[in-house]
């Protein structure tokens, strides 16, 4: 067989494996590894990078270490401190964002080795698809700009201020309404808005890490359900709305009214738990963010004119709009930036360096997880309703949401109370990990900061837990 040839049937379709073995799931499992033995190189690959997302806290400490012998060593010898190569490679290692683009690597080698380089080419070019990297990128880029920044704030002000805007005020506001703005401006956007206004609100006033974590847990749960009143803001949603027929109509009745209850629920919960750290954060100073000092400080700024707001609003829409269609969102960014550099006087910096690390976060997991449907599949085939859901919640944790619920769309038959316990589950089970969901790599990189470059993995899963909790009951119990 030609490179070519071969190039066109990697990975191996799911329609190739056959129907499910008649001795279980292992069974099924044991035979797809015997008829594509590659299927278990890159399952292996692929549970080496998430084990390392799991430890980049850990690379972080010891680049901080290595880095802290080495300057005590120049202290001693009267030379001056300067970065070392470990403690740079050791922290490039403890960055979450580029884990899986790092396994991604290995993942080409190993598939080059295999099958050959033409292969892995046509993998990466042909089959992959990039739009959600690309997209979050761009939403990422647009929604952290200060026009935005600014009209979102001032727009959750006026909530805050029935609140007196307190810190507390605001820390309800940004986790309740933040979210369900997901639903219409898409949840990467959402997460981004909602992660800088809690660092500028809330993060910058030094509350406890116990607080911290609940509160980044809270809003990657909030941010997972909140996109569930539409049906094209949230990824797991767009991934079967067109080929299962669900409109905005079919998403707020069967999930948007028991996201909002959620929402609310989790919030209040965590209110209750925290309410004396958050009232007793109104009489602190506000935190020098020497890192990302506050554009409203700048006195080189001017205040900015409602047609650079409207411009950038109508930038986002564009965006929004031709979410499917890289080729119309990045040319309108182009034309964005052009935008920007015109109006620099209204404008702060413009943040890259997060939303590009983010969409390679995003594009080394789409990498990888186009070569796990042969064991995700059938897993989700073999479950009935309420395992299904649970099932779908504890995968997601381990794999992007969106993969879950495509995977869930080359099920043959899947009823519709299956269809709904899938994607109920990849969605209540989206704020687990960082990997869990799209937006939540733009929301770690934004809040990182407050965690010494990142943020425990175990934390957020234990923060996260009750929330989640709370949505499987709003999901399956109301």
């Amino acid at each position: 067989m030609s490179t070519a040839q071969s190039a066109t049937v990697f990975p191996t379709p799911l329609s190739a494996y056959g129907p499910p073995s008649p001795d279980g799931l292992w069974a099924t499992l044991v035979d797809r590894l015997a008829l594509d033995p590659f299927n278990g190189v890159a399952t292996a690959i692929f549970i080496v990078a998430i084990v390392h997302t799991f430890m980049a806290a850990r690379f972080t400490t010891w680049a901080h270490e290595v880095q802290h012998r080495a300057d005590a060593r120049a202290a001693i010898l009267g030379q001056p401190a300067l970065p070392r190569v470990w403690a740079e490679v050791l922290h490039f290692l403890g960055e979450v964002e580029v884990v899986f683009g790092l396994w991604a690597i290995a993942l080409v080698l190993a598939i080059t080795g295999a099958q050959g380089w033409g292969t892995a080419t046509h993998y990466l070019n042909d089959t992959v698809n990039y739009t959600e990297p690309l997209f979050v990128v761009v939403i990422m880029a647009i929604a952290a700009t200060r026009p935005i920044i600014v009209f979102a704030e001032g727009g959750l002000r006026r909530i805050a201020s029935l609140g007196g805007c307190t810190p507390a005020a605001w820390w309800v506001t940004i986790l309740s309404v933040g979210p369900l703005l997901g639903s219409f401006i898409t949840e990467p956007a959402a997460m981004t808005i909602c992660a800088m206004l809690l660092a500028r609100q809330f993060y910058d006033l030094g509350p406890s890490l116990r607080l911290k974590l609940a509160t980044i847990g809270l809003l990657f749960v909030n941010i997972s359900i909140g996109g569930t009143l539409t049906h094209f803001a949230a990824p797991p949603v767009l991934m079967v709305a067109r080929t299962w027929g669900w409109d905005t109509t079919y998403m707020i009745s069967h999930f948007g009214w028991r996201a909002v209850i959620a929402v609310l629920a989790s919030n209040l919960c965590y209110y209750m738990l925290f309410r004396a750290e958050l009232k007793a954060l109104s009489v602190l100073p506000a935190v020098a963010d020497v890192e990302r000092p506050d554009d409203e400080t700048a006195t080189t700024l001017l205040p900015i004119p409602g047609w650079v707001t409207i411009a950038h609003l109508g930038f986002m829409a564009w965006t929004v709009v031709n979410a499917h269609y890289p080729a119309l969102f990045i040319g309108g960014f182009l034309f964005f930036l052009g935008f920007l550099k015109a109006t620099s006087p209204f404008q702060g910096r413009l943040e890259l360096r997060s939303p590009m690390l983010v969409g390679f976060f995003l594009a080394g997991l789409v990498i990888h997880g186009g070569l796990q449907g042969w064991w995700i599949a059938p897993v989700l085939a073999s479950l009935s309703e309420v395992p299904l859901f649970f099932g779908a919640t504890v995968l997601t944790a381990f794999n992007d949401n969106a993969l879950i619920t495509y995977l869930a769309t080359l099920v043959p038959d899947l009823s519709d109370p299956l269809k709904v316990a899938v994607v109920q589950g990849a969605v209540a089970g989206g704020g687990l990990t960082i990997i869990a969901n799209a937006p939540n790599p733009a929301g770690h990189a934004v809040l990182a900061r407050f965690f010494g470059g990142a943020v425990p993995p175990l934390g957020l899963g234990f923060a996260a837990l009750v929330p989640t909790v709370i949505a499987a009951m709003a999901f399956r119990l109301i």
